[in-house]
């Protein structure tokens, strides 16, 4: 099983990583999103086409596919 962690990745530098509309986006509950920048999929990834990320006591599935989407199931 591989869980995906930004903090294991020695590449990553948060810092790097901006959005244009950061202070103005809003997260679904009402929380402004410039305390979590965008990640690259890469970082993500690590080269595999899938990662099992545990969120809230729950495994999810990030899945690449052959046409560069990205799908999320549970």
């Amino acid at each position: 099983m591989l869980y995906a962690s930004t903090a294991t990745s020695p590449s990553f530098n948060s810092s790097t990583f901006s959005h244009p509309r950061e202070s103005s986006r809003m997260t679904a509950h009402g929380g402004n999103v410039a305390d979590a920048p965008p990640l690259p999929s890469e970082s993500l990834l690590r080269g595999h086409k899938t990662v099992e990320i545990m969120h809230n006591g729950s495994l999810y599935k990030l899945q690449a596919t052959k046409l560069g989407k990205l799908i999320l199931t549970k």
